[in-house]
């Protein structure tokens, strides 16, 4: 399989990023570029790995990162004039992105809220994304995102709720040149970020919260949801608020908003 070629991505990519760097091997791109915002890298910093020896999902979960066989890259942003607390939404750009990339692929996709991408007629995940903020003197963030690009293996662990992994390659794709899905995955977040850092952080402003809605198969299902304290709430996912969290409509007739869990899509309504 052919490495990531860092020279075509930095020709392709033009002025749109600050750096990028293509390694080997690491623990995890995102406490990568955790550091280095703390030791002042510039806005637009992207690293990518060939292998992570220690990759991180939400709520601290390994990420299966097989050597050469997905996209595992992170960029760290320090978008001025964007509040702290709209840096999570941010995870709704990357979902996005990912899913404009995989549809120009012909890869049939769909978005499950918070973080994940789901592929094929089982919708099972394709893509993971975690935004995580860090404590600088200004606003930053570390976006990470990891794409199945070719088929991972057996001995993958299913996520939450069951939930196989499944890869571009096994849905079709009608590329599986890593480093041209690496650029053009790049090319669309920087297109929807700069729109979303415009808009100050404003999904709805931005244009994006619409686009999201439209896309996520987690809306209109009923849904088990895991919240970080340990509880459990259900019901059925509604809609989402202006900031990209999820609203879920439980048996009391309530509507409910929900900043953070894992959704386990139940049935659809």
């Amino acid at each position: 399989m052919a490495e990531l070629d860092a020279a075509r991505l930095r020709d392709g990519l033009g002025g749109r990023y600050a750096r990028l760097d293509v390694v080997e091997t690491t623990g995890s791109t995102n406490a990568d570029l955790r550091k280095a915002l703390t030791e002042g890298a510039a806005d637009r910093t992207v690293l990518l790995a060939e292998h992570q020896t220690a990759g991180v999902g939400r709520r601290a979960r390994s990420w299966s990162s097989p050597k050469g066989a997905g996209l595992y890259l992170s960029i760290a942003l320090r978008p001025a004039g964007v509040p702290f607390s709209a840096l999570g939404s941010l995870s709704v750009v990357a979902g996005l992105a990912v899913h404009a990339l995989a549809t120009d692929l012909g890869v049939d996709v769909a978005l499950k809220w918070p973080n994940d991408v789901l592929a094929g007629p089982d919708r099972a995940k394709c893509a993971g994304i975690l935004a995580e903020a860090v404590g600088t003197d200004d606003a930053a963030v570390v976006l990470g995102i990891g794409l199945n690009v070719l088929p991972l293996g057996d001995d993958v662990p299913a996520g939450p709720g069951g939930l196989p992994a499944t890869s571009l390659a096994e849905q079709g794709a009608t590329s599986t040149d890593r480093t041209e899905i690496a650029l053009g995955l790049l090319t669309r977040f920087d297109d929807l970020e700069r729109r979303w850092r415009t808009a100050g952080g404003d999904l709805t402003e931005a244009g994006l919260l619409g686009d999201y809605r439209a896309r996520c198969a987690t809306l209109g299902q009923d849904v088990r949801v895991q919240l970080p304290d340990g509880s459990t709430l259900t019901g059925r996912a509604a809609d989402l608020d202006a900031s990209g969290q999820l609203q879920v409509d439980v048996a009391d007739g309530r509507r409910l908003t929900v900043f953070a869990g894992d959704v386990v899509h139940v049935r659809p309504a």
